[in-house]
């Protein structure tokens, strides 16, 4: 049995050393219950063929501490049914960003696989490592022949990026999908702004009333997928519907009045399992884009099971289009507009979203 230990520091991502186990270990863990038990040591495999290098990348304060405590649970588990032919490297994040920094330099290092494990804010943050100044980050060996792959394995409160593929919330079904290793390419969308950096998204970016009912939700974590019915209400308080002007496709701009919420999807759920872009498919090179007007508060009380079932598009005052670049813009000037992207705050209006088709490759 053979096991090497490479060291992962917060502020300056990771490095290891790939055709060989190793493990890797984030530095300044926040997990301290974890502190005693973090390594994953395998077996040197008798295969002919290249074992392939997997970085798992956990918060283990993610689901208010839960995917730690169930990937400690876990860990046998993918131990016996990985070991044998893969490398093994485990980080544990310390902070926000830094599963970007980890999955960045995994990239550059050869990674064959970076595997976000928890819920959806782990997946976007590894998500957005695969850029880097507005383009793909790439192998340091450029006569490298494989490409590094992104997976999922869904822990504490689940993914709402998983329901696309109807992915059901159970890990070891996650583990089989990365044993298997099938891959597809998908497609991301990039957020920009004037003056600023670009942003990545993968599931659904989202304005105004939803995009405030996330920020809310956000401290209520504690109450499961229930956060986001209490974020909805708190945002109601004050809430008032506004006229945007929407540029779609470099097209004309367009003004819609009372616009309640604005979602753009690149895949279907967001919200705890809410099918708000039941038409999204991040395999179409394209967006879907659902608007809701002149919504009141009883109206999501009265219509919240659509909004679950993915029925509202024929609800009055939703519309539905497909689009492949949009751009937002407040009219009232109040600069108080919110916008997010797989739950992540962003800021306010205005900013513009495009997609960019087949971006990346995922383990399916």
């Amino acid at each position: 049995m053979v096991c090497h230990y490479y060291h992962l520091v917060a502020s300056v991502g990771a490095r290891f050393s790939m055709g060989k186990p190793s493990v890797l270990r984030a530095e300044h863990s926040m997990a301290p219950d974890l502190s005693s038990d973090r390594s994953v040591i395998r077996r040197e495999s008798s295969s002919p063929f290249r074992r392939r290098d997997l970085v798992f990348v956990v918060n283990p304060r993610g689901a208010n501490g839960r995917t730690g405590k169930e990937w400690k649970k876990l860990l046998p588990y993918l131990q016996s049914r990985l070991g044998s032919d893969c490398n093994i490297c485990e980080s544990l994040t310390s902070g926000p960003s830094h599963a970007m920094d980890i999955t960045r330099e995994a990239i550059r290092e050869g990674a064959d696989a970076v595997i976000a494990v928890g819920g959806d804010g782990t997946l976007h943050e590894v998500v957005n490592g695969f850029f880097w100044d507005g383009k793909p980050v790439a192998n340091q060996n450029t006569e490298a022949v494989h490409s590094t792959a992104f997976g999922l394995i869904p822990l504490g409160t689940g993914s709402d990026f998983a329901r696309t593929f109807g992915w059901k919330n159970d890990p070891h079904e996650a583990i089989e999908r990365i044993a298997r290793g099938v891959r597809s390419r998908i497609d991301i969308g990039v957020i920009s702004r004037e003056g600023e950096g670009s942003h990545y998204f993968i599931n659904v970016a989202d304005i105004h009333l939803s995009a405030k009912a996330g920020y809310y939700a956000s401290g209520y974590k504690k109450f499961g997928n229930l956060c986001y019915v209490i974020g909805a209400l708190q945002a109601f308080i004050g809430h008032s519907n506004q006229d945007l002007r929407i540029k779609v496709n470099e097209g004309e701009w367009q003004t819609y009045s009372q616009v309640t919420a604005l979602c753009i999807g690149n895949a279907k759920y967001f919200g705890g399992g809410m099918k708000i872009t039941p038409n999204a498919d991040p395999h179409s090179g394209s967006f879907e884009v659902v608007i809701l007007q002149d919504f009141k508060w009883y109206d999501f009380i009265l219509k919240l099971h659509k909004l679950y079932n993915g029925t509202h598009l024929s609800v009055n005052n939703v519309t539905s289009r497909i689009v492949y670049t949009i751009e937002v813009e407040e009219i009232s000037g109040s600069g108080s507009i919110f916008i997010q992207s797989d739950g992540e705050h962003l800021g306010f209006l205005p900013r513009k979203l495009c997609v960019l088709p087949a971006a990346i490759e995922m383990i399916c």
